[in-house]
């Protein structure tokens, strides 16, 4: 189960991060997202009622992968394990939620920005390490930080686009996580803005 959650999200290189004010948007936008081609979606802690909507998009979408992100505390790590989230995304290095995340078989995408963030996310078992903020890091930055950790899966998150996206995965990443513009609009603003993205990010692959 763990295996096919980590392939599925190294095969999308995409994961939608949804953080929104407005809970009533919440499920649009997966859809829009969804019927765009994104495969993985993760919904933020600070988005409200975050744990009903994890429910609700495992229920009516169980081909998608759907995660909870800005988990910042083991009690916010159990929330979203209990509401069905096949993934927890941190924006910081926490063994306490990855202990509690491996305790329930659940993926980890852990925060990391130091080469010693990297380091304690990988040593403790971390199943992606997710290099935020990976934009003012710069590309150059993100590969220097790869370059000790061979193996590793590697997830560049922040300020990711369609112009820099093939960059990020050319510079070794697995894949991005991207939010902000790709999760806001009209849902037919939204397939448009994410159709162009995963056309790069298929390109890259070529």
């Amino acid at each position: 189960m763990k295996s096919s959650i980590i392939n599925h999200i190294e095969s999308a290189k995409v994961v939608a991060i949804i953080r929104l004010d407005d809970t009533d948007t919440v499920r649009p936008v997966i859809k829009a997202l969804i019927e765009s081609g994104i495969s993985v979606l993760e919904i933020t802690s600070n988005t409200p009622s975050f744990c009903e909507h994890i429910t609700w998009a495992r229920q009516n979408y169980p081909d998608t992968l759907i995660g909870a992100g800005t988990v910042i505390t083991p009690a916010l790590a159990r929330e979203a394990i209990q509401a069905g989230a096949q993934f927890l995304v941190t924006p910081n290095t926490d063994i306490e939620v990855l202990k509690v995340a491996q305790n329930a078989g659940v993926v980890t995408l852990m925060g990391a920005m130091t080469p010693t963030e990297v380091a304690v996310a990988v040593t403790n078992g971390a199943d992606f390490v997710k290099v935020f903020p990976a934009g003012p890091l710069g590309i150059d930055y993100f590969k220097a930080l790869l370059g000790p950790f061979k193996g590793a899966r590697f997830l560049a998150v922040g300020s990711v686009n369609t112009a820099n996206v093939a960059e990020w995965l050319k510079a070794g990443a697995i894949g991005v996580g991207v939010g902000g513009s790709f999760t806001s609009g009209t849902q037919e603003h939204i397939k448009e803005k994410v159709t162009g993205l995963l056309a790069q990010v298929k390109q890259a692959a070529l």
